[in-house]
């Protein structure tokens, strides 16, 4: 019954791994389709053309953004990259504390998209965090990109799990005392066990005894 008491114990405490597991494949998946699109609109629309896909709704045409998504915030860019790092580092702590899948993946999609931009700041600046972000989904009243969307699906997800009321934090406490209540219950009925045997043993033993004699 403890070897059961500590499987049970075994296999719950393994779930915040996998959840850390699916924050990093969501993030790195999201991430590269980002990365690998932003290196195919720097290559295929260099020229400055722009490519209808969904006239006039939406259409392929490179941008340098400075500023945020959606390009605000266009005199603040290195401000805006700070703020990126900091939202960043906010996003793995709290993947690390909740103890819910659905916030997990929200929290992996948003660290997707803030990371996302944040490499372009980096890899293309001239100074301080101050580089520009690859936009080319030109929408026809602001041009982003997939990190972007990546944001704006976070965001919207985030909304609804409010909405839905889903806890962010708690069932890990729920899972402990789960475990503890199962301990605690083989306990008892182990020392049972070990006491009825030993009855069974001294009751033996004094029938022996008995016989000898």
């Amino acid at each position: 019954m403890i070897a059961a008491g500590i499987r049970t114990m075994t296999i719950r405490q393994g779930r915040p791994r996998t959840r850390v597991a699916v924050f990093a494949c969501v993030a790195v998946v999201a991430l590269g389709i980002d990365q690998v699109t932003k290196l195919w609109a720097q290559t295929a629309l260099s020229d400055g053309r722009t490519v209808p896909v969904i006239p006039p709704f939406l259409s392929l045409t490179l941008v340098h953004n400075p500023g945020a998504s959606l390009g605000l915030g266009s005199s603040m860019t290195w401000v805006i990259s700070l703020l990126a790092v900091a939202a960043s580092i906010a996003l793995i702590v709290l993947a690390l504390r909740t103890s819910s899948m659905r916030w997990t993946l929200a929290l992996a999609l948003a660290f997707a998209g803030a990371f996302g931009n944040l490499i372009d700041r980096v890899a293309y600046a001239d100074g301080f965090l101050n580089g520009k972000v690859i936009d080319f989904l030109n929408y026809g009243w602001s041009v982003g990109n997939v990190a972007d969307i990546w944001l704006m699906l976070a965001g919207i997800g985030i909304v609804i799990l409010i909405m839905m009321g889903t806890p962010f934090e708690g069932a890990a406490d729920v899972v402990d005392a789960d475990v503890a209540e199962t301990v605690q219950m083989t306990m008892p009925e182990t020392t049972d066990n070990v006491t009825s045997m030993t009855s069974n043993n001294d009751g033996r033993d004094t029938a022996q005894g008995g016989s000898s004699l």
